[in-house]
């Protein structure tokens, strides 16, 4: 059992070094990690808490470690400093982790990757969290809000910040906790093969405890599953795993059999395999990612529904594919987008970025913007959405090419909850309980 224990502390680590040092996906690593081997049910669990827990908790665990050492984490080695902040986040968030447990498979951790003084100095820096933890204590909110704020609810101060300006205290607190939240898994039903009452039937008849979605027609959410990959197997060809948010750009852009639509931001497929189901399986939906391996995805995905209508091409959105002016029904774009919207469902991506960050996206998604609108032909339709909360990446991008290309407007769609008439969607975690998004449907006069 012990043996057991520390090989699972060895797989969090090398998982949370390679987020941490190589920009890997947190989900995707871990679920390739524990994929690759056999591991009983309590270890797999435990791998998932250190691996997302630590991860979430960076920030609070940096600021916890900096006041029980004397030298800058910046000169730290990051596998080192990686071996702290797993094992402080089993001293500070994990009550039923014994304090002696977590120092002690450090040291082992710092004995594989680490000399004799490095080894010391992890359990130095360990034994001193542990014998501080009561006097170190988070500043309070009337100490420094932002502060508080950050450290209490994992988050960055600057992002904090920015939410406070815009939201206030409140609300800034209630989005942090959702981000902070477990994400449910929500499925899209392939309406192509079977009616979702009928797939919601099948998987509970399979232990598979869901629900409908109240968001999209088409959607399902999970609340307890079994086994994933059980799931996955035997119902693959009937479900596409896509968050509700993203599940609402297919029907408000709602293109119909028989249409052209061009997909220029399209992989991994989600949406473009949607539209094509909305279009069952007549017309054609074009869809373009300027990374090649990414159109595999899309093909495969294809396959899996039954969709034969999709055709891809790799593709720099940016640029007017000339034989493509004003010969698309329907055009969605689907922008590269700061992801703040969906913190929640991408651990590591609260720390990937820095407001200087958030200046980059802009000038880019007008660009593709512009140059996906030519596809459209009169009377078409043209749909703009990213997963981001931020403004200037959503009404302003918006403002900004309406008032050079009047030939479009905005175009009404009915609120996909509520029924009202809207021409734009911001969703907001702590007001809707789903992931942030946006949508602005335009159309060509």
């Amino acid at each position: 059992m012990q043996t057991k224990t520390v090989d699972a502390r060895l797989m969090a680590l090398t998982i949370i070094n390679s987020v941490f040092t190589e920009g890997a996906y947190a989900n995707i690593a871990l679920s390739k990690a524990l994929g690759s081997c056999v591991l009983p049910d309590v270890d797999r669990r435990f791998v998932t808490e250190l691996v997302y827990g630590t991860i979430k908790a960076k920030g609070t665990i940096d600021w916890l470690i900096s006041k029980n050492i004397t030298r800058s984490l910046h000169k730290v080695s990051p596998i080192i400093l990686n071996i702290l902040r797993m094992g402080a986040y089993q001293l500070y968030f994990l009550e039923k982790i014994p304090a002696s447990a977590a120092c002690n498979e450090a040291v082992n951790l710092a004995k594989k990757f680490g000399h004799q003084g490095t080894v010391k100095f992890v359990n130095a820096v360990l034994r001193n969290m542990v014998r501080n933890k009561t006097q170190i204590v988070l500043p309070t909110i009337e100490e420094n809000e932002p502060l508080h704020i950050a450290l209490t609810y994992n988050h960055p101060e600057w992002l904090v910040q920015r939410w406070r300006y815009r939201f206030g205290t409140e609300d800034t607190i209630v989005l942090c906790k959702y981000d902070n939240a477990s994400p449910v898994l929500s499925l899209r039903v392939n309406t192509l093969r079977i009616t979702r009452d009928d797939l919601k039937k099948k998987l509970e008849a399979e232990g598979i405890q869901v629900r409908l979605s109240l968001w999209c027609k088409e959607g399902l959410v999970c609340e307890k599953i079994p086994s994933f990959a059980a799931m996955f197997h035997k119902f693959g060809k009937y479900i596409y795993i896509q968050d509700e948010s993203s599940m609402l750009v297919g029907n408000i852009l709602s293109p119909v059999p028989g249409n052209l639509t061009i997909d220029v931001c399209s992989a991994p497929g989600g949406k473009t395999t949607h539209l094509a189901q909305i279009m069952q399986n007549k017309g054609q939906v074009i869809a373009t990612d300027i990374h090649a391996h990414k159109l595999k995805l899309i093909t495969e995905n294809a396959e899996r529904l039954g969709l034969h209508n999709i055709v891809t091409r790799e593709q720099d959105a940016t640029e007017i594919v000339g034989d493509w002016r004003e010969k698309a029904d329907c055009v969605l774009v689907d922008a590269p987008c700061s992801g703040l919207g969906v913190l929640r469902r991408r651990a590591e991506a609260r720390w990937s970025k820095n407001e200087k960050d958030l200046n980059f996206f802009p000038p880019l998604q007008k660009k593709i913007l512009t140059s996906a609108s030519a596809y459209v032909k009169p009377g078409g339709k043209l749909l703009y959405s990213t997963c981001t909360l931020e403004t200037n990446e959503n009404s302003r991008v918006i403002e900004a090419f309406l008032s050079s290309h009047t030939e479009f407007r905005k175009s009404n769609f009915l609120h996909p909850l509520t029924g009202e008439t809207v021409n734009e969607l911001q969703l907001l975690p702590q007001k809707d309980g789903i992931d942030g998004f946006y949508i602005c449907l335009l159309r060509r006069k």
